[in-house]
């Protein structure tokens, strides 16, 4: 916990308004959520959680942008989604309370709210709801994770981007995502694991097929639905 955190419950309780789960709760739980969990704003760059580590949340992303990767000790990753406003994370990991499978790093400034374990097993247990929103997550968590290594192994570097950028939008995950994202080249490059040179030149060529337009460290997309097939063609 650091110093940005807030426990202030009518700011917890505007920040947790936002999300239809938390709407969908029944009084006696909002109570509990908002008696129990925190939302912390974290730097570029800061670690959220580390692999290994016991699984003590459920993070939600209420601004910023987060990255869940796996590091080897030389700095090598691999990243397996990125995670926008609105996204919600780690219910497999505390489901099964096992030590997180990956790492959690801000690549952005964000706002993180935090849901501990026992509040997030309260919900899963007594709230048919929660129980709902949380099946529909896991389903299309790993549907994501299943397109995140077919995309690495198998598309060339555009469509690679492309994905990634894609991601991004599934209104079922990441509700909050407009078509307007804030983004930069470099950022978009720790998503798919290129180069920002080689970021700007698949971004060029999605341009040139009026699928997106870019300005500084924003991406604005004008077809979501041929950024979602492209290059999906050849798999």
């Amino acid at each position: 916990m650091n110093d940005t955190a807030i426990h202030n419950e009518k700011k917890l309780l505007e920040l947790f308004s936002f999300y239809s789960w938390f709407q969908a709760l029944d009084k006696d739980h909002r109570r509990l959520v908002i008696a129990t969990s925190r939302a912390e704003s974290v730097p570029h760059d800061a670690w959220l959680a580390r692999r290994g580590e016991p699984s003590d949340h459920w993070f939600g992303v209420h601004n910023g942008l987060l990255k869940l990767a796996i590091y080897d000790e030389s700095g090598k990753s691999c990243t397996f989604s990125g995670v926008p406003p609105g996204g919600w994370f780690g219910e497999g990991s505390v489901i099964k309370r096992e030590r997180r499978k990956y790492d959690v790093v801000a690549i952005q400034p964000s706002l993180v709210l935090y849901v501990p374990a026992e509040t997030f097993e309260t919900l899963l247990s007594s709230s048919l709801s929660f129980s709902h929103f949380v099946i529909g997550q896991l389903n299309e968590r790993m549907g994501e994770f299943i397109a995140s290594i077919q995309n690495q192994r198998l598309l060339r570097a555009d469509a690679r981007v492309a994905q990634s950028l894609a991601q991004l939008f599934n209104p079922k995950l990441y509700p909050s995502t407009d078509l307007a994202l804030d983004i930069s080249q470099e950022e978009l490059g720790y998503l798919t694991g290129l180069s920002r040179q080689r970021v700007n030149r698949a971004l060029q060529t999605l341009q040139q097929h009026k699928i997106l337009i870019q300005a500084y460290s924003k991406i604005r997309i004008l077809d979501l639905e041929q950024l979602r097939l492209y290059g999906l063609a050849p798999v």
